[in-house]
């Protein structure tokens, strides 16, 4: 509870409800080996990653007038990309708070970026669920870079976006991302996606989050197709 309390004045909220942020902060392999099947953070991260889309959207929208659905596409990708998500939770010392299995706290997990880019979107969920949207753009907003305004490219590549807007130009394509196989142990595991054009394979991933592995998936699909991906 001190290391909550800790977190908690670091991202200046106080919780209500504690078991939302102890289940933000719980990573699978931690939830594994204490026999909690749905303990771990895995169900917040997908409500956070939603919340976070909205948000970032929302400030977009409202804050870069002049600029075209196309680049705020762009943007917005750079901001809520595993990279960046990484960096933020850097900024909050996201990892030294993780409850970790033995396993994954062995092999550098408070370190990883998959691991720290997903419990930052579980603690945006956590706080939403707590507190209201409100509360949870509060929070998000303070990562936004200030000169965000000045910003005409995203800081990283974001391959699944520009996948999207390739095929964008034939409406009737359409992409779609399929989990084919898990390797490895909980503390080390891999995922492997294919994306798929029209049911047709046209790329091939594999990486440490389902995200990494859908990323490097696209950037194989524009390669194929002839795209410049360095």
């Amino acid at each position: 509870m001190e290391n909550i309390e800790k977190f908690e004045e670091i991202i200046d909220y106080k919780f209500k409800n504690k078991k939302l942020i102890e289940q933000a902060l719980s990573h699978s392999s931690y939830a594994n080996e204490r026999k909690r099947p749905n303990g771990s953070n895995e169900r917040l991260e997908f409500l956070g990653d939603s919340v976070l889309s909205i948000v970032v959207s929302d400030y977009l929208y409202k804050h870069l007038t002049s600029v075209a659905e196309g680049e705020l596409t762009k943007l917005r990708a750079s901001l809520v990309c595993e990279k960046s998500l990484h960096v933020f939770a850097q900024q909050i010392n996201l990892g030294d708070y993780l409850l970790l299995g033995k396993g994954e706290e062995n092999t550098g997990g408070r370190e990883r970026p998959s691991i720290l880019a997903d419990a930052f979107e579980a603690v945006i969920a956590a706080i939403y669920l707590d507190g209201g949207m409100e509360a949870a753009s509060r929070h998000i907003l303070r990562f936004i870079p200030k000169d965000v305004e000045h910003c005409k490219k995203p800081v990283f590549s974001d391959f699944k976006t520009v996948l999207q807007e390739v095929v964008q130009k034939n409406p009737e394509e359409k992409v779609e991302y399929v989990l084919i196989g898990e390797e490895g142990p909980d503390h080390n595991k891999r995922f492997v996606v294919e994306v798929c054009l029209n049911s047709q394979v046209i790329g091939k991933g594999t990486g440490r989050s389902k995200k990494a592995a859908e990323q490097l998936a696209a950037k194989e699909a524009l390669e194929l197709m002839g795209y410049e991906t360095q």
